[in-house]
C-alpha cells in the first residue's frame, strides 16, 4: 500500500484493482433488448442511465442540445483534428458519465477511449453503461450475502423435563 503523510495523520491506500467492462461496446446481442431501447428511443435510455447512477435524469438531454447546436452552426463541444481535417461534436454528458462510471467501479480505460466511444458510437456507449449498471445492481455487495435466519446449533438438545 502506498502512504501518504499529512500533517496530523498518516492515510494508507490500497492498490486498487482495475476490471474491464462486464460487456464490449458492440455487444448488442449479449442483451438485445438494451439494444432495441437504446436505438429506438436513445435519449429515454441514457436518461435512465443517468437517473441509474444517481445524477440528474435530464442531463442527458445536454448531449442532444450540443449536437443540436452543431447542426445549426454553433457547435458547443467540439474535437478538432487538424493533421485529419474533421472536426466532431463531443457529447460532453455520455463522456463524463463513461468516465464517472470507470472511476467508480475501478474500470480499466482512458478518457480518450470515453471520447473515442461516445463520439463515434454514442447509442453503443449508453447501451454499454446501461449494461454494466444492471450488471452491478444485480450483483448484491457483500454484507446483503449474510445469512437471514439463524443457525441452529449442531447438536438436537435434550428436551427438559
Amino acid at each position: 500500500p502506498r502512504l501518504w503523510i499529512c500533517s496530523r495523520s498518516v492515510y494508507a491506500m490500497a492498490a486498487r484493482t482495475e476490471t474491464e467492462w462486464n460487456t464490449a461496446l458492440l455487444d448488442c446481442f449479449e442483451d438485445p433488448r438494451t439494444c432495441c431501447y437504446g436505438f429506438w428511443c436513445g435519449p429515454c435510455l441514457a436518461c435512465t442511465v443517468s437517473g441509474r447512477f444517481r445524477e440528474l435524469y435530464c442531463l442527458p438531454a445536454c448531449d442532444v442540445l450540443a449536437l443540436l447546436s452543431q447542426l445549426m452552426g454553433v457547435p458547443l463541444c467540439v474535437l478538432a483534428s487538424p493533421i485529419f481535417g474533421i472536426t466532431i461534436s463531443v457529447p460532453p454528458v455520455a463522456v463524463s458519465m463513461r468516465a464517472a462510471m470507470r472511476n467508480r467501479y475501478g474500470i480499466k480505460g482512458s478518457i480518450a477511449e470515453d471520447v473515442a466511444a461516445s463520439c463515434f458510437c454514442w447509442w453503443c456507449a449508453w447501451c454499454q453503461m446501461y449494461r454494466e449498471l444492471k450488471h452491478r445492481m444485480k450483483t448484491p455487495p457483500a454484507a446483503m450475502m449474510m445469512p437471514t435466519v439463524p443457525m441452529m446449533p449442531a447438536v438436537p438438545m435434550a428436551p427438559r423435563m
